[in-house]
């Protein structure tokens, strides 16, 4: 089975869930987020980080309204330990998994299950009920490549949605999310196969996300379909002023 390198799935990531600006400024590669999460709003550092490059994130960050907050990766241990021996704490560990289309153990996608881009007021709503409320879905609005949204349901009234975009041949899912009472019912699995048929369509031969470790249930359903983890990272947080 081959999957892509840690590197371009990282590279599709932000592609597919890009922070509103992004600029560089000394070691470090500050994103605006918009308030649209941890993940388009984390630091990144792309070389070697001291104690003296601190001050700088945290003025940088600050003069975007955000706390201090890191995106750190796997073989960045001294950068980990440096930000914990400044209290930095560490908050969830998450995982890129990924499968090659071909190889997806995914059932037909089946009636209710429809892929549509924009997604419509009622997927909207949808997510907003499951904390993805217009500063995320702003993030969707923002992806330049190839992007629909995965609708499982009646069209005014979805039990489940997912955003999907396309990058460098990979298609990454983002918000995934099926309501309380839907779940357990195979409705995940036919909303990714639907995922991995409109990727397909569209050139795509790989399909992955980002999890958190502590999402165990989504965890071992992303692994039942053939998915396995390719790369990891955390994030570090600055302490309280």
């Amino acid at each position: 089975m081959t999957l892509p390198a840690a590197a371009d799935l990282f590279a599709a990531l932000e592609a597919t869930w890009p922070p509103r600006a992004a600029h560089r400024a000394g070691p470090w590669v500050i994103r605006d987020g918009a308030g649209g999460g941890s993940r388009v709003s984390a630091a990144t550092a792309l070389g070697p980080v001291g104690p003296g490059h601190l001050p700088l994130l945290v003025t940088e960050m600050a003069a975007l309204g955000e706390s201090g907050i890191v995106q750190v990766r796997a073989g960045q241990d001294d950068l980990d330990a440096l930000l914990a021996g400044h209290g930095w704490t560490v908050a969830d560990p998450t995982r890129l998994m990924a499968v090659p289309i071909a190889a997806a153990d995914l059932p037909p996608p089946g009636d209710g299950i429809a892929a549509q881009w924009p997604p419509g007021l009622a997927p909207d709503r949808m997510w907003a009920a499951e904390g993805i409320g217009p500063a995320r879905r702003a993030v969707m609005d923002r992806v330049a490549g190839p992007r629909t949204t995965v609708v499982a349901g009646p069209p005014d009234a979805p039990v489940g949605a997912a955003f999907v975009a396309l990058s460098g041949g990979i298609a990454m899912v983002h918000a995934m999310a099926v309501l309380p009472a839907a779940r357990r019912q195979g409705i995940a699995r036919r909303m990714l196969s639907c995922a991995a048929g409109c990727a397909a369509d569209h050139g795509a031969r790989t399909l992955a996300l980002a999890v958190t470790v502590a999402n165990g249930g989504a965890r071992a359903l992303y692994a039942g379909v053939g998915m396995v983890d390719v790369a990891g990272y955390h994030y570090r947080r600055a302490p309280a002023p």
